[in-house]
């Protein structure tokens, strides 16, 4: 089991990135609330991991801190509910944010993140709502960031002419509709943006 990568950020693609560790590069993927986190390319940076063994691939999770992890977990738990949607999941809510839904039984604040239908939202508060008790605990704890990123600074990037292009399918790759992310996109647009900017002020809206 691969739980902590410490090594140099060398490439990132929300929602992918690539760490150096030793030589040996890592593809991890992330929710964007943990991709908005990550310091610039060339500088260290430490993820906690979860690492999913399947018949025909091995994948790396990456997340900012363990609460964020520990909720990812509890979300695969859940009959229905795989990585890539768990992904989702946290990409378009915050840890806290998500767990108030399931406390509240927001269905409807839940179906908003694509590919939960109501169904799979009512069945996220059925399961998880007991669950989740206890995890308030864990997010409120000042310590609970212990394994946070090296650098949790504003980043600074160079804005790219394909800036809406990178953001529309770093969208896709999350699970939205390629319709529903370029219209997302294209409505927050505005001159001078990063695509993680785009990519954060799109989620925002849709949610």
């Amino acid at each position: 089991m691969i739980g902590r990568l410490q090594g140099t950020l060398i490439e990132k693609q929300a929602p992918e990135v690539l760490i150096d560790c030793g030589g040996v590069g890592y593809e991890v993927q992330l929710p964007m609330t943990s991709f908005y986190q990550l310091p610039e390319v060339g500088q260290p940076c430490t993820l906690v991991t979860h690492f999913v063994v399947r018949e025909d691939a091995q994948l790396l999770y990456g997340f900012a801190t363990r609460a964020e992890r520990a909720l990812f977990r509890e979300l695969i738990k859940t009959n229905g509910i795989g990585p890539k949607m768990a992904l989702a999941i946290l990409s378009g809510m915050s840890a806290e944010q998500f767990v108030a839904a399931v406390q509240r039984e927001d269905i409807t604040g839940i179906t908003k993140v694509p590919g939960v239908g109501k169904k799979t939202a009512e069945r996220l508060v059925v399961e998880m709502r007991d669950r989740m008790k206890g995890f308030v605990a864990s997010l409120a704890t000042p310590n609970a960031d212990a394994f946070a990123l090296d650098n949790p600074v504003e980043n600074t990037f160079i804005t790219a002419p394909d800036a809406s292009e990178d953001a529309i399918a770093a969208l896709e790759a999350l699970g939205y509709k390629a319709t529903v992310a370029k219209k997302a996109v294209e409505k927050v647009r505005a001159p001078g943006a990063t695509s993680e900017q785009l990519i954060k002020d799109a989620l925002k809206a849709m949610m």
